[in-house]
């Protein structure tokens, strides 16, 4: 389906039912596409799966203003938007990458985020030396923030995100993405718009889950564990074997047991919080 914001018309996947909300947010250059190994699996029976393609991505339409949409407080503003739409009021929240910082901003500035499960998706603070505190610094990292890919620059974005298990839709996608997108989002970034994204991932009483592929090619795995998150869960920042940037695509048979496990306690604890608050009326 298609839902209109001020920011772009935005493509949603909705598997609709009963069960507690699990909103999917895909990185720079993706598409909700790349969730097919979750929407297509058993999660779909367990959860309301939403997945959604950001303005300037998949079937999304390109930012109305770009210099706005692209921000990361911009892109949580059609995130919001279209979940207001939809009558979503609390949920979980797995955020992949770019879709990661987003999520963590969703979690800082509303009360949405009922659960907060990052992959490739670093807490930095704000400015330049909290970013590199939690990132990689290599020429690679030049791509997220370069507007015109070349052939060349999208085979090494693909092979990336994806290591060798790229496919042409998720090529294609890459092909797709607002060029736009990329610089505004990286100065966003760099300016620390929005909320402090490592303290407000410290400060969450919420459940939050860190999964990372072994070779993660872009956060730091080792900066991970520094903070001083008060509701981490399983009390370790995971790591799963055999997974790049994108644990989630290449090993979804050791991924999405994590996630139903995490979504399943992220329940419990809404249940527990709704119980303390009936408590305290």
């Amino acid at each position: 389906m298609l839902i209109s914001t001020e920011m772009a018309t935005i493509g949603v996947t909705d598997a609709g039912g009963q069960g507690f909300p699990l909103l999917l947010l895909h990185g720079s250059g993706a598409s909700r596409e790349v969730f097919a190994h979750q929407l297509e699996s058993d999660l779909s029976a367990q959860f309301r799966l939403i997945a959604l393609d950001l303005p300037g991505h998949g079937a999304s339409s390109n930012a109305t203003d770009p210099s706005r949409a692209y921000t990361i407080t911009g892109y949580a503003d059609a995130v919001r938007n279209v979940l207001r739409q939809l009558g979503i009021k609390r949920a979980a929240v797995f955020g992949w990458s770019l879709g990661g910082h987003i999520a963590i901003e969703l979690a800082g500035s509303t009360e949405l985020v009922a659960g907060l499960m990052l992959t490739g998706a670093p807490p930095v603070g704000r400015g330049p030396l909290a970013m590199l505190r939690g990132f990689h610094t290599s020429w690679d990292m030049l791509l997220a923030s370069k507007e015109q890919f070349s052939e060349r620059d999208i085979e090494r974005f693909a092979t990336l995100c994806f290591e060798d298990s790229i496919v042409p839709e998720l090529r294609a996608a890459i092909e797709r993405a607002d060029g736009r997108s990329r610089p505004v989002f990286q100065r966003s970034m760099l300016r620390g718009d929005g909320v402090d994204q490592r303290a407000t991932v410290e400060s969450l009483m919420t459940p939050v889950a860190i999964v990372n592929g072994a070779r993660e090619p872009f956060a730091r795995l080792g900066y991970l564990p520094t903070l001083a998150y008060r509701n981490l869960w399983r009390d370790t920042c995971m790591v799963i074997s055999g997974a790049g940037h994108a644990p989630f695509w290449q090993r979804p048979e050791a991924f999405n047991p994590l996630l139903a496990e995490f979504c399943a306690d992220v329940i419990e604890s809404e249940s527990t919080r709704v119980i303390r608050r009936a408590r305290s009326a």
